[in-house]
This record gives C-alpha cells, structure tokens and sequence, in this order.
C-alpha cells in the first residue's frame, strides 16, 4: 500500500459522493428536472474498475452514469450543467442525468433502456477488433438487466467473436422490475449465466475499492491481451432509493437494512485501511473534503450560472467532438 496511490482513489470517491449528494438538493429545489438516479454507495466500484484502464479504454454506463463520468475525467462543472439542463453541459443540455456523454475522454454514454446499452458495448468492442487497436471496453450494468434478451445476445457475440469488453454488473441485489421479495434470491448466479456463455466470471466486494482495483487489473491485462470477454459481478449496496421518486430506503427496504450496509461505506473502509496503515492523516482527510466541497460548490455555481439552451438549438443536432 503507497499513500501516493490511495489518496487518490479516496479523492475520486469523495467527489462523486458529494456531487450525489448536491445534485439530491439541486433536486429537490427544482434546478434538476426529470429523472436523477444517484450512486451513493456503490462509488467503489466505478473508482476502482476505471482506475485499472488507460485513458483511451472506452466506458460506457447505464442511467446511474454520473460516477462513471466523473470517475473517467469528466470536469464536475459540465457534468452538473448537463444535470441542470443547461448550454454548457457535456451535450448542450439535451441529454440529461440518464444521458451523459463524453466521447473526448471514451466515456460512450448513460442509456436509460435497462439492458439496451450492452450491445453498444459488444459493438464498441468489435470496433476495436475491427481497426486492430488494443483498448478494451468497460460496461456498467446493473444486475436487472441481466434477464433482458439484449444482454444475452451481447454476451453471445462478444463471445462468439473474442471481443474485448468487460462487462460490469453492479449487483445492489434489488433489480429493477423484481417482486419485494428480495432480488438477491434472483440473482445470485450471475456469474454462471454468462459462463454460460463461454465467458469467464468473476465476482467481487464492490464496497472495497482496493478489491475491485486488484482484480480489475488482472481482468483488464486478460482482455487487452488474449482478446476476449469476461463478466465480473461486484456485489455492492446502494443506500439511496432507486430515484428520487423514492429517495429514501424506498418501498422494499427497512431503515435498519440501510443502516446496517453503511457500516460498509466503501469511503469509510478505505480511510480505515489508511489510518491503520498510517498512510494518511485526520489532517489529509479534511483537506480533500474541502477539496471536494469547493470543487461540488463550484460545478453548481456554473450550472446555475449558466443559459439554457436557445429556442433555435431545439432544431440543432448535438454534435459531440
């Protein structure tokens, strides 16, 4: 453990959890309209997994998409234009919360269908085998659009043709769609439906950043260099609701479910390790909170600052450099 290496990884948490945070408010006060899934808890997993990749891998997410664009580069001021609707946001704000995209850093996009961005992905995949360039392609997915018919022809393809994709499952173990009995009856043989497949599977502790990194490393190297797809199911535990139609623990789950899980708040688990590591400090930890605190109050500052988009812009096709 190195606190040059571990410093940063509990910064890129930071900043996503507070910018989830924020948007809740911004919310709740009318300046974000439509649709707002947020992140909260599962920061780990998107941290973790894209700090194994290069900058010119490609990522591409599902609606909850803010961690995963900020955690590939995205600046927190367009991210939260894009969020208020507004010009300067990453696509003019036509795109929204679910439909992030910053194709200048490989970030190929939020998709709101469950499911319907997977063979994006597997096209992505075969893009890269088709030029004969050597990037991969990260997809982030949550475990409801596992059932979906989409997700199981990607896994086909991707492993008929050896294309170099990943594919991510954020398991919360509540899927979209499932009765209240509990998704984690439902699914919990992710991994043998895409071994199913002919691709390789693994699964890990999406609360533990480290974890996630460390096994992501080695998947990644696996991909990049036998050409081939491989699915890893990170186990984690949104604390908020679903949306913010039920921002709270929702319908399906109890305040003491919630309460329990946060004990495992993949920030706190990271700032144990280094305390007890000594690799940081109380001092080190309130600077990157300020950090993150100006850096979120600025990214708002902008977006409430700036125009929404001109009438005749309705007309104009977004073009994304």
């Amino acid at each position: 453990m190195d606190r040059d290496d571990l410093l940063p990884l509990y910064r890129q948490m930071l900043l996503i959890r507070r910018f989830e945070e924020r948007s809740a408010e911004m919310y709740a006060l009318a300046k974000i309209a439509g649709f707002l899934h947020l992140y909260i808890g599962e920061e780990a997993i998107a941290v973790g997994a894209i700090a194994a990749i290069r900058a010119d891998d490609y990522v591409i997410s599902a609606y909850r998409d803010h961690g995963h664009c900020l955690a590939k580069g995205s600046d927190p001021r367009h991210v939260m234009a894009e969020l208020f609707g507004k010009a300067t946001g990453l696509c003019k704000g036509k795109g929204g919360s679910m439909h992030l995209v910053d194709a200048k850093r490989n970030f190929m996009g939020g998709y709101a269908i469950v499911g319907g961005h997977l063979p994006l992905a597997t096209g992505l995949a075969f893009a890269v085998t088709y030029q004969k360039r050597d990037q991969v392609v990260l997809c982030f997915f949550g475990e409801g659009a596992v059932p979906s018919g989409q997700a199981h022809e990607a896994f086909n393809l991707a492993a008929l043709w050896k294309l170099p994709v990943i594919f991510v499952c954020e398991n919360n173990r509540y899927a979209m769609g499932t009765p209240i009995t509990r998704g984690i009856a439902l699914y919990s043989d992710l991994t043998d439906k895409a071994r199913a497949h002919g691709i390789q599977a693994e699964t890990v502790d999406g609360m533990d950043v480290l974890a996630v990194r460390t096994l992501m490393q080695t998947v990644v190297s696996k991909v990049r260099t036998d050409a081939q797809p491989y699915f890893v199911e990170a186990v984690t535990y949104r604390f908020m609701g679903h949306s913010m139609s039920d921002p709270a623990h929702g319908h399906y789950r109890t305040k003491e479910e919630v309460d329990a899980e946060r004990k495992k708040d993949p920030l706190v688990l990271l700032r144990q390790t280094m305390m007890q590591q000594g690799l940081a400090t109380e001092a080190d930890f309130k600077r990157l909170e300020q950090e993150a605190g100006e850096t979120v109050a600025a990214a708002v500052k902008f977006a409430d600052e700036s125009p929404f988009p001109a009438r005749a812009a309705l007309d104009e096709d977004v073009y994304i450099e």
